[in-house]
């Protein structure tokens, strides 16, 4: 492993470096230490990513070259998920190389798979709660970014990226940050309501239990507890939709919570749960 590390900065053997890398990342847990402090390596797998910026407008992105970028975002995403790299990843500001893939909307099969990877590296940044991981996203436009693959997105990219933003929303910076203002706020609840109208049509209870997660979230802040009395979906209230939650007793507790929180108690005691009284708001984050 450690020679198909060092191969990264050999250009004839780059590509085969990347593919086999990417394959065996699980087998070797020092991986991202060593692609870190192994000299020339970040600098070559951002060399990959930058290379494929032409392709991006006009859509012009091939199967191959989508596959090699993804294989350097594979191991981008080991450095991110690393305890001793994460920090590292984040203070040189590397995800911000990733923005421009989210930002394409061309659909086809290379341009998602570019999307759903990038998504990935983000996806692995959140996964462990980290006050300082949320600070820097918020310092970018990365919901925004989010927003619009949970818009048009597969259902994939739509599920990892309606997670990411689950888990800004779980920090109470996030969460500050996001009810701080009403358009922050609509624009998070418009694009959720814009999901759970989509699942009417085709269901998908992995993310709507992420969607739910989010709405209840938000719940725990005084003012958008309020303005979800108005705007939380009927769809979430009505039996026929929410069916397909019936094995999963998690999402339909959190539902239920969610329902009692802005007020709507039948429905959420038809859920069939042990919830009895609507969570404490959560204070503003400093």
């Amino acid at each position: 492993m450690e020679a198909l590390v060092l191969d990264l900065t050999v250009p004839a053997a780059k590509e085969t470096a990347l593919l086999e890398l990417s394959k065996k990342r699980e087998s070797f847990p020092e991986l991202a230490p060593y692609l870190w402090h192994s000299f020339g390596t970040m600098a070559a797998l951002l060399q990959e990513i930058v290379s494929i910026y032409p392709m991006l407008q006009p859509p012009s992105l091939t199967a191959h070259a989508s596959n090699r970028v993804c294989n350097a975002l594979a191991l981008l995403q080991c450095v991110a998920s690393h305890p001793e790299t994460r920090l590292l990843f984040l203070q040189a500001h590397i995800p911000l190389f990733l923005y421009p893939f989210l930002n394409t909307i061309s659909k086809t099969r290379p341009f998602e798979y570019l999307r759903l990877t990038s998504l990935g590296v983000i996806g692995a940044l959140v996964k462990v709660d980290d006050t300082e991981v949320i600070n820097f996203l918020l310092s970018t436009e990365i919901i925004p970014l989010c927003l619009r693959t949970m818009e048009t997105g597969s259902e994939l990219s739509k599920t990892v990226a309606t997670f990411i933003v689950q888990k800004i929303l779980l920090d109470n910076v996030g969460l500050s940050y996001i009810c701080a203002t009403a358009e922050r706020f609509f624009a998070v609840g418009a694009v959720l309501s814009s999901m759970v109208t989509g699942l009417a049509e085709q269901p998908s209870v992995r993310l709507l239990k992420h969607i739910v997660r989010c709405y209840l979230r938000l719940s725990d802040n005084p003012r958008a507890r309020e303005a979800l009395r108005q705007c939380l979906p009927d769809l979430l209230r009505n039996p026929a939709f929410t069916a397909c939650l019936k094995d999963d007793v998690t999402t339909r507790r959190w539902l239920a919570q969610l329902l009692v929180n802005v007020g709507h108690l039948a429905d959420a005691a038809a859920l069939g749960t042990d919830v009895v009284g609507p969570t404490p708001p959560v204070q503003a984050a400093a």
